[in-house]
């Protein structure tokens, strides 16, 4: 899992910084497929398939603009503009396990509000880093997560959440990033050995969401900004290990 999360990092790391305003999403999708094939590990996301979507998912890396929360597609004919924010969400297999991390990248210089809810979203990740730990129940960290969007004025998404992973990209439990009657009668009691993707999608606006006609890009249902970070956290016998933290 550690070298999973290491070559994620890596190109996590690399396509930040490089997407620039005039860079395409398909030059960025271009080098994190070779960056994967160098480092002897396979693309998670390509070639997924999904019943709303006609055609498996065709890039490395989900290049997710603006409105766009999740899934956006890459493409020759998605330009990067001086002001849009850019969510990376990447994730690889080597050696039969996997990791998955995602990150928003400001394209120049951007807006306040969306530099707020860039460093909102990033904020609340590290709020759940922070309390994992065995013998603490999910719902807690979910508590303080949401609490923190939402004091900033944001709101988190509800139709999408971080899940298990190992072997496979998604595993069981489900790791939502809001609490709700749903994980308040299952609630998650973090163990040690545990490893989870965590991922909170904050939107500017309302949490409602819709998906696009390609049946993959999800977006912001009132047009309003999203951002998107994650990591791969293993439970530890102290606290937790961040898998996919760049070196």
């Amino acid at each position: 899992m550690r070298q999973a999360g290491a070559v994620v990092a890596e190109v996590l790391s690399k396509l930040q910084k490089i997407a620039k305003p005039g860079t395409t999403t398909a030059y960025l999708d271009g080098v994190a497929l070779q960056m994967t094939a160098d480092a002897g590990a396979e693309a998670l996301f390509k070639g997924v398939r999904n019943p709303q979507a006609r055609l498996p998912f065709p890039g490395a890396i989900c290049a997710s603009i603006n409105e766009q929360v999740v899934h956006g597609i890459p493409s020759d004919g998605v330009v990067l503009r001086e002001g849009d924010i850019l969510s990376i969400d990447f994730g690889v297999r080597r050696n039969g396990y996997c990791g998955d991390a995602a990150v928003t990248v400001p394209i120049g210089p951007i807006s306040e509000e969306n530099r707020r809810l860039v460093e909102t979203t990033e904020e609340t990740l590290k709020i759940a880093i922070e309390r994992m730990r065995p013998g603490v129940r999910w719902s807690e960290v979910a508590r303080q997560m949401q609490r923190h969007a939402e004091s900033a004025g944001f709101s988190v998404v509800r139709d999408f959440v971080g899940h298990g992973i190992g072997t496979k990209m998604h595993e069981d439990p489900k790791v939502p990033n809001f609490v709700s009657d749903e994980l308040l009668a299952d609630d998650i009691w973090l163990a040690e050995g545990m490893i989870l993707a965590v991922e909170p999608m904050i939107n500017a606006g309302g949490y409602t969401v819709r998906t696009l006609g390609n049946g993959w890009t999800v977006v912001t249902r009132d047009g309003k900004y999203s951002a998107h970070f994650e990591h791969t956290i293993a439970v530890t016998k102290s606290g937790c290990e961040v898998l996919t933290k760049a070196s």
